[in-house]
């Protein structure tokens, strides 16, 4: 029987309690991870407190930094961090730190991970590998940001990635990682929450939209489409700082009566709106992943996504577009509507990708099987 590994997770910000769903998929990976090993999170800025805790049997360490803690104050975050973990260490020694984010938490992760012998893997999660200013997202957009990305993937004895999009970026940006460093495993779902349910009908002409209202979730494309498609309803899920402008958007467009702004949802609310949709939307600049893809799947319903995150590399989930075409996406859209056939197919193959790859058993399962390899 193999040992229960000890396992250090490195993250900005985590559930403060199980009712807290702050990152979802990440309190479902340390619930799914804490059943197999030893878990403890560090969390650097979430919540707004030091005092540890327990969630779902792992071990929680705050250092309560807020989002707010820069310049001076945030090298004090990363000193008090690796003190964390040098402390951490010496009661209970790590087998494997990981960091789940390629930027202050995977910088942290390294260099605690050479101070202390404990091999190292980094996830690239979010806006790594991107800069848009137009819209202020991504951590390419000054030097400091770009260095400390730097710091996290070269010192990492593992990176991962959840799909050949973001690989691509890597190489696109000029980050030099030895393939054999790179493991492709995506964040999976959790299928006890997100699942059909036959006792809920489908509205055959709407559609699910499930983001932040955010720049680079890019919401105007997808109003831009629905104007083009007058038998559609959207429902639109989150909240974000361009709601306003969104609804003076689809104003404009002469759609307010077809869309709906349902604002933010429980999360265990979600699966009930994505099983009566026919479609889910996602219409991203840049998704590591697009986890609402997989969420969509699960419950059996195929998503229309711009050409970013998983979906290019699973078409049995459904159909891509390029990124900003409202065009192209109307297109889509209403071409699958129309073909009970193809979305019916699309059903069926999504909601057996999930099953046979994408739940979250499966990520705990490559995981581990990731660190027994550093480990040795």
């Amino acid at each position: 029987m193999k040992r229960r590994l000890n396992v250090g997770i490195l993250l900005p910000g985590f559930s403060a309690d199980e009712h807290d769903w702050a990152i979802p998929v990440q309190q479902n990976l340390v619930r799914e991870m804490a059943k197999h090993a030893d878990v403890r999170v560090i969390a650097t800025r979430y919540p707004h407190t030091q005092t540890p805790y327990a969630v779902h049997g792992a071990e929680v360490y705050p250092l309560g930094a807020g989002a707010w803690a820069r310049k001076l104050a945030r090298f004090r975050l990363w000193r008090d961090t690796l003190r964390l973990i040098r402390r951490l260490h010496k009661k209970r020694p790590f087998d494997v730190l990981h960091a789940m984010w390629a930027d202050e938490t995977g910088l942290l992760a390294n260099w605690a991970g050479k101070w202390l012998n404990i091999p190292v893997v980094v996830s690239i999660a979010g806006g790594e590998l991107v800069g848009f200013k137009d819209i202020n997202y991504g951590l390419q957009r000054s030097a400091f940001s770009r260095w400390t990305v730097a710091q996290a993937l070269y010192g990492a004895d593992a990176v991962v990635v959840a799909c050949d999009y973001v690989e691509n970026l890597l190489i696109q940006r000029g980050y030099r990682i030895p393939p054999d460093k790179i493991h492709t495993i995506a964040l999976g779902v959790d299928t006890n929450v997100f699942r059909p349910d036959a006792k809920v009908k489908t509205v055959k002409n709407r559609l699910i939209h499930a983001a932040s209202l955010v720049g680079v979730k890019d919401q105007a494309t997808l109003l831009r489409a629905v104007a083009r498609l007058p038998e559609t309803e959207l429902l639109i899920i989150g909240e974000g700082n361009l709601r306003a402008d969104l609804q003076a958007l689809a104003k404009n467009l002469h759609i307010t009566q077809r869309v709906t702004f349902a604002g933010a949802i429980h999360h265990l609310e979600l699966p009930r709106h994505y099983q009566t949709a026919a479609l889910n939307v996602l219409t991203s600049r840049h998704e590591g992943l697009g986890m609402v893809t997989l969420e969509a799947a699960a419950c059996g319903v195929p998503t229309i996504s711009t050409h970013v995150g998983l979906l290019p590399d699973v078409p049995e989930m459904g159909v891509t577009v390029p990124v900003g075409d409202d065009v192209a996406l109307a297109d889509a859209i209403n071409t699958l509507l129309n073909d009970d056939e193809k979305r019916a197919e699309l059903t069926t193959s999504a909601r057996k990708a999930i099953k046979s790859t994408y739940t979250i058993q499966h990520t705990v399962d490559d995981f581990l099987q990731l660190y027994r390899t550093l480990i040795g």
